[in-house]
């Protein structure tokens, strides 16, 4: 990508003086494909940035090559790259709501006989981000970075009920089909939904109980979901159980996602 102004045809390119104009419709190109729901041919990318095709299979090529874009052999159409994921990511895990999240289930950990901790959705599926081991529960068999099943996991059960279903089915697909367990119905999915709340038991290791509650922006869309692992022979009362959901409400009251936990 040259640093000079594209010519041609591409008129509707703007100069920005004091900043690199590559870069900018570099970010251009990133930002359509950031926001489409599949990859996409070459001609609609160019349209939708306003250039020629030369000039979106130049700058498209380029950022094949850093990983920031790639391109399917057999269609050749343009999706995002390892690259542009992983800093994805990694903004992901800076945001406010996740730093929240993280902060109520240390306090959790601490107090509780449960491990706990915070997932985002990737395309791969539910990953850990955030994670804390409790003191009175050694046992775990999540940790920092490891992907969740889809079907067959808490946290898989809430992002199923609050995210759209072409996210879910991308996700699965990627997913070994011994680790993606029993797809659940619109009934269960449902239920999660009303209440906020998903609970399974002896589906990662016998005995031991998952349970996740979703975390709301402000525009009250799921921006993680807040999560423990436990042995509920462990839990001394009744309330302590429900520790968790009282956590999401904390962190709601903070991200300015209450609406869906105010009738419960």
């Amino acid at each position: 990508m040259s640093d000079g102004p594209e010519t041609g045809n591409d008129t509707s390119l703007p100069k920005r003086s004091g900043n690199i104009q590559s870069v900018s419709i570099a970010t251009r190109f990133l930002n359509i494909l950031a926001n489409a729901s599949e990859a996409m041919p070459l001609g609609i990318i160019a349209k939708q940035a306003g250039t020629g095709s030369p000039t979106a299979h130049r700058y498209l090529q380029s950022l094949v090559k850093e990983g920031l874009v790639m391109q399917d052999p057999q269609t050749g159409h343009y999706d995002l790259g390892p690259t542009a994921l992983s800093i994805g990511i990694g903004a992901l895990k800076r945001v406010d709501a996740v730093e929240i999240a993280a902060r109520h289930m240390k306090q959790l950990a601490a107090g509780f006989a449960a491990s706990a901790g915070v997932a985002i959705w990737t395309e791969r599926g539910p990953t850990v981000v955030r994670w804390y081991r409790s003191s009175q529960f050694s046992i775990s068999s999540v940790g920092l970075g490891d992907v969740l099943p889809v079907d067959n996991s808490a946290c898989g059960l809430v992002f199923q009920a609050f995210l759209p279903e072409n996210q879910i089915s991308a996700a699965r697909k990627l997913q070994p089909a011994h680790f993606r367990g029993k797809t659940p119905s619109r009934a269960t999915l449902e239920t999660v939904r009303s209440g906020c709340w998903a609970e399974l038991t002896d589906h990662l290791l016998p005995g031991i109980t998952g349970q996740a509650v979703p975390v709301f922006d402000a525009q009250q869309e799921i921006a993680c979901v807040m999560t423990t692992v436990t042995n509920l022979g462990l839990i001394h009362k009744p309330e302590d159980r429900l520790a968790l959901f009282d956590c999401a409400r904390k962190t709601a009251h903070e991200t300015g996602g209450l609406e869906a936990f105010r009738d419960l």
